[in-house]
C-alpha cells in the first residue's frame, strides 16, 4: 500500500513538473510533411515586435459552406492561432457569420456591398443541405484594424485557370502571406521610398493611376526628373515604366550607381514600338531607349522582336466580313497579346493568376559574374518570333493556325536578377573626372526585375465613363488579370528587408483519394475498419484474462 502511494505521488509530481517546465519553456513540434503549421521567421519577427493591438475580422465562415471553403476557414483559424502564440495579446481575431450577425437582409446586403468595395467581393458557391443543392454566398476575406487604420485582404486568391480545388489549395498556401503582409502594411511606421521617372516616357498619368493608387498604400512615391536630379540618393527603389525617349549617359550613370549602391529597380521596357498604319494592320519598328547596354552588363539582353503565342493570348474585336450591308465584328484571338500563365520558381509569381501583355518582346539572359537569374514570366511553348521592322496584318487572325509555324518554344518575358552588379562605367571614369571620388565599380548586393513589355503596369482608360480601368482589366473579355499582383509582388520582394513575402513559398500538397480504388475496394476497407479493432480488443481481453489467471492460479 505504501509503495502504491509513493508511485501515485511520483506520477503527480512528474505531471506538475512537466506543466511547470511547459509554462517556462514553450515549444511546439510540427510533424506535418509540408510544415503547414510552421510560420516563417520574418512573420514571427513582425508579430513579436507589434507595438499595439491588431484586430482581425474574418468573414470566411458560415453554416453549410462547402468542404473546400471550410478547409480554408480552418487554415485561417489555425494560422491566426499561430499568430497569437508569437504576437500574444497584440493579436485578436473573430470569425463573423454575416447571416447570423445581421438578421435584416437589406442591412446584410449593404454590408456585403461595403466589403466588396473594400476589396473582398463575395463568391457564390453550391453546397448540399438536407440532401438538396443550395446556393450560398461566401465572403472570402478579412478586415484588419490597427489604431485608426483599416485594410481589407482577400483570402481566396489563385490562378483562375486552375480547377476550383486547386484554387482553394493555392489560397490555403497563401493564408500566412495574405495576413502577414497586410499586418506589415498597416503597422509600418516608415514607408520605403520609390522614384518614378517623369521625363523619359510620354505615358499619360491616367494610365498609371491604378498602380500608383496601389503603391501609395505601402510606399512613398516621388516623381523624379532624372535630368535635374544629381543623384538618386534617398530612394529605396526606382520604377522605369514604358520609356520611349533616349536616356543619356549622365542619367544612365545615375541609375547605374544607384543599383551598384544597393538600390532596387524595376524595368518595363518595349524594345519594339508599335504604331497603327491602316485598317489592315500595325507597324512594328525597333525602339532603343539607351538602356540596352546597361541591362546587358547586368545580365539581360532585350531583343527587337515580338512574340506571337498561339496557345495563350487575348482576343480583340476584328472585322471578319460582312453581315448583309454591315461589317461583322467578332472577338478574335490576337497572338500578339500573350497571356502569361507559365511562371518561374519565385515567391513573386507563386500561385499567380495569368498576366496580360501587349506586344511583348523576347529577352535573353547573358553572362554576368555573380548574378543569379530567375525567369519569372514565360509564354507557352507554341510561339513564333517576329523580327522588327515588320507589318502585323489583321488578316492572319482569321486564318487557320499552322502548328509548324509556332515552334519557337517557351520565351521569357520577365526575369529577376540578384547579386553584386558590376558597373557599366568600370574603367571609363578617369581620375580627373569629378565623379571619380564617389564612383564604385562594384558595391552592395542588389536586385532588379526586367520585363520586355512596357504595358504590364499600364491600365486602360474608359473615355466614355471618363475613369481609369483596373490594371490588368481586359475590356473585351471582362476579365481582370494579375498584372497588379505581379508588379506589387515584385516591389515587395525587392524592398522587403524582413522577408515576409517568402511566406508565399509555402506549399501544401493535395492528396486526393483514388476514386477508382475507393469504389472497387470499398467493402474491403470497411471490413478492415470494423473487424480489426474488435479483434484487437477481444485478443487484448483474452490475453489479460490469461495472464491474470496464471498469476493468481
Amino acid at each position: 500500500m505504501k509503495n502504491k502511494l509513493i508511485q501515485i505521488l511520483l506520477v503527480v509530481a512528474a505531471v506538475i513538473g512537466l506543466n511547470v517546465l511547459a509554462n517556462r519553456f514553450f515549444f511546439r513540434i510540427d510533424l506535418t510533411e509540408e510544415k503547414r503549421f510552421t510560420i516563417n521567421e520574418a512573420t514571427k519577427n513582425l508579430l513579436q515586435n507589434l507595438d499595439d493591438e491588431v484586430y482581425i475580422k474574418v468573414y470566411l465562415t458560415g453554416k453549410g459552406i462547402p468542404a473546400g471553403f471550410k478547409r480554408l476557414e480552418n487554415a485561417v483559424r489555425e494560422t491566426l492561432d499561430e499568430f497569437q502564440i508569437h504576437g500574444g495579446t497584440k493579436i485578436k481575431y473573430a470569425f463573423i457569420d454575416l447571416n447570423t450577425e445581421i438578421k435584416d437582409e437589406a442591412a446584410r446586403n449593404e454590408k456585403i456591398i461595403e466589403l466588396a468595395k473594400k476589396g473582398i467581393p463575395p463568391t457564390n458557391v453550391t453546397a448540399k443541405e438536407d440532401g438538396r443543392q443550395t446556393k450560398i454566398l461566401v465572403v472570402p476575406g478579412a478586415v484588419i484594424s490597427y489604431k485608426d487604420k483599416e485594410i481589407a485582404t482577400l483570402l481566396l486568391k489563385g490562378n483562375k485557370m486552375a480547377s476550383p480545388q486547386e484554387i482553394l489549395n493555392q489560397s490555403y498556401e497563401g493564408v500566412e502571406f495574405q495576413l502577414a503582409s497586410t499586418i506589415k502594411t498597416i503597422t509600418a511606421s516608415q514607408k520605403k521610398k520609390i522614384g518614378i521617372f517623369v521625363n523619359y516616357s510620354r505615358l499619360p498619368a491616367v494610365n498609371q493611376l491604378d498602380l500608383i493608387g496601389a503603391m501609395k498604400k505601402n510606399y512613398e512615391l516621388y516623381p523624379v526628373d532624372l535630368r535635374q536630379s544629381p543623384t538618386l540618393d534617398g530612394l529605396d527603389g526606382i520604377l522605369v515604366m514604358k520609356p520611349d525617349q533616349m536616356f543619356n549617359d549622365e542619367d544612365k550613370y545615375k541609375i547605374d550607381q544607384f543599383i551598384i549602391n544597393g538600390g532596387k529597380a524595376l524595368f518595363f521596357i518595349d524594345a519594339v514600338k508599335v504604331d497603327s498604319v491602316a485598317r489592315e494592320g500595325n507597324m512594328a519598328q525597333v525602339q532603343s531607349v539607351g538602356l540596352e547596354d546597361l541591362l546587358f552588363k547586368y545580365g539581360v539582353r532585350l531583343n527587337p522582336t515580338l512574340i506571337k503565342d498561339a496557345q495563350m493570348c487575348a482576343a480583340i474585336p476584328l472585322d471578319v466580313g460582312n453581315f448583309g450591308n454591315k461589317a461583322k465584328i467578332e472577338l478574335t484571338p490576337w497572338q500578339y497579346y500573350p497571356l502569361i500563365n507559365t511562371f518561374g520558381k519565385s515567391p513573386i509569381v507563386k500561385n499567380l493568376d495569368a498576366v496580360y501583355t501587349k506586344y511583348a518582346g523576347t529577352l535573353d539572359t547573358v553572362r554576368a559574374n555573380g548574378i543569379t537569374k530567375t525567369p519569372l514570366l514565360m509564354t507557352s511553348q507554341y510561339t513564333q518570333i517576329l523580327n522588327a521592322p515588320a507589318i502585323m496584318s489583321y488578316n492572319f487572325a482569321n486564318k487557320e493556325l499552322k502548328a509548324e509555324q509556332y515552334k519557337a518554344g517557351v520565351q521569357t518575358v520577365g526575369v529577376l536578377l540578384e547579386g553584386k552588379f558590376e558597373s557599366l562605367f568600370k574603367n571609363r571614369i578617369l581620375p580627373s573626372d569629378p565623379r571619380a571620388s564617389t564612383f564604385k565599380s562594384e558595391g552592395k548586393p542588389s536586385k532588379i526585375v526586367v520585363c520586355s513589355d512596357g504595358d504590364i503596369p499600364v491600365n486602360d482608360f474608359d473615355r466614355k465613363q471618363n475613369t481609369p480601368l483596373p490594371l490588368g482589366f481586359d475590356k473585351y473579355s471582362g476579365n481582370t488579370f494579375a498584372n497588379k499582383d505581379f508588379v506589387m509582388n515584385a516591389i515587395d520582394y525587392l524592398l522587403d528587408d524582413n522577408g515576409v513575402i517568402t511566406a508565399r513559398n509555402k506549399e501544401i500538397v493535395l492528396r486526393p483519394l483514388d476514386k477508382v480504388a475507393l469504389q472497387d475496394e470499398r467493402e474491403y476497407w470497411q471490413g478492415i475498419n470494423l473487424i480489426i479493432p474488435v479483434v484487437v480488443l477481444v485478443l487484448a481481453g483474452l490475453l489479460k484474462g490469461f495472464l491474470r489467471k496464471r498469476k493468481y492460479a
